[in-house]
Parts: C-alpha cells; sequence; structure tokens
C-alpha cells in the first residue's frame, strides 16, 4: 500500500524509531526501551492521478498538496533520499532498453564502499553523528557555501542538511574518493525530489 494511504498519525509514530533507532514505551511505573533500527522504504504516488504534471495530470495543484500533506515534513525530514522515478522514454519497452551494470558488479562496489565506511569511522555513514560528521565528512569553504545556498532554495531543515552530507560522503565513498567533492553533493541534493516538488506544488498553488 502507497504511504499516503496511512493514516498521518500512524506514519509519524515512525519518527522516533527513524531517528533514534529505539522505541521507548512508558507507562505510570515504568519505561521500557527496545532496539528497532531498522530502513523505511516507501513509496507513493506524487498526486491522486498518479501525475503532478502535463495532459494527465487532471487535478490541480491545491489537490495534489492536500494529498501529500498526509506526510509530515518532520516525516519526511527523516528520509535520506527522495527519488522520482519517470515514465520510460517511448520506444524503450519495444527496444529492450539499456539493463546497465549486472547486479554482481554492484554489489562488489557497495561492499568495497561500506568496508571503507567502517574502517573509517567504525560504522556506516547513515550512523554518523554531528561530531562524526565534522570529522569524517569535513567540507571545504566554497562547497559549504554551496550546500547553505541550496538548503536555503528548497527550505530544508538541519537535519536534512546532515542528511545530504552524509548521502555525499556514501557517494564519494563508492566513487573512490577520499574527500567529498562539489559533485557528490551536488548528486545528493538530486535525491531530494520530494523537496522539489513541494516547493514547485507550492509555488503554483499560490
Amino acid at each position: 500500500m502507497e504511504m499516503p494511504e496511512f493514516e498521518r498519525k500512524a506514519l509519524d509514530s515512525l519518527r522516533e524509531p527513524l531517528e533514534s533507532g529505539e522505541i521507548v514505551i512508558s507507562r505510570a511505573t515504568s519505561k521500557t526501551t527496545f532496539p528497532a533500527r531498522f530502513q523505511l522504504i516507501g513509496a507513493m504516488n506524487p498526486s491522486p492521478t498518479g501525475f503532478y504534471e502535463g495532459n494527465q495530470s487532471r487535478t490541480n495543484p491545491q489537490a495534489i498538496l492536500r494529498y501529500l500533506s498526509r506526510l509530515s515534513g518532520p516525516l519526511l525530514d527523516r528520509f535520506d533520499m527522495s527519488i522520482e522515478i519517470p515514465a520510460l522514454p517511448r520506444g524503450t519497452l519495444a527496444d529492450g532498453g539499456d539493463r546497465g551494470e549486472p547486479s554482481t558488479v554492484i554489489r562488489e562496489r557497495v561492499w568495497t564502499a561500506r568496508e571503507v565506511m567502517v574502517e573509517r569511522s567504525g560504522r556506516v555513514n547513515a550512523l554518523l553523528g554531528t561530531r562524526e560528521l565534522d570529522t569524517f565528512c569535513k567540507l571545504g569553504k566554497q562547497d559549504a557555501e554551496f550546500l547553505e545556498t541550496a538548503l536555503h532554495q528548497l527550505g530544508l531543515s538541519i537535519r536534512a542538511y546532515h542528511r545530504i552530507i552524509k548521502v555525499a560522503r556514501t557517494i564519494a565513498d563508492l566513487a573512490g574518493c577520499e574527500a567529498i567533492e562539489r559533485r557528490h553533493l551536488a548528486e545528493a541534493l538530486g535525491y531530494r525530489a520530494m523537496d522539489r516538488l513541494l516547493r514547485q506544488l507550492t509555488a503554483q498553488a499560490v
């Protein structure tokens, strides 16, 4: 089932374990903490009709925003990446399309990057804390200013800022680069499709 089809409060209940990796249950006389480190992968249409632009949209920006508002901003903030899957270009199915790299090659690259992460900091990049980001994910002044400008343009939070840096660090590791470069930050920003969509629809609805 698509994410907007769940009740908003059910989705928001995922915020705490996504952030801390734990679930805390409190009662009048006691409190218990359970481990809850997990990876959340969600899917949804960008609108009730499945399209948000072009002749197939069949709805207005206000209606689309109401549909997307079932996912709160704080919940979206806790996703490292949101990616839009565009429609296949005409002729792709008939021609067979490009299958890309085989899974075995990608798996080897991922495992190599993971080993680099663990050797560097003792954990994968997604679990780095704020102080560890300062140590292992340093940005040059110009790159930091570039990211800060993009942050303001997209209206993102500090939490999103840290997540973008972690994604950029992972992209650099996959490319075998010791330092995070501008191209890695730009690619990480490219994986914020929901933020761009919400900003675009809000501008159209005004």
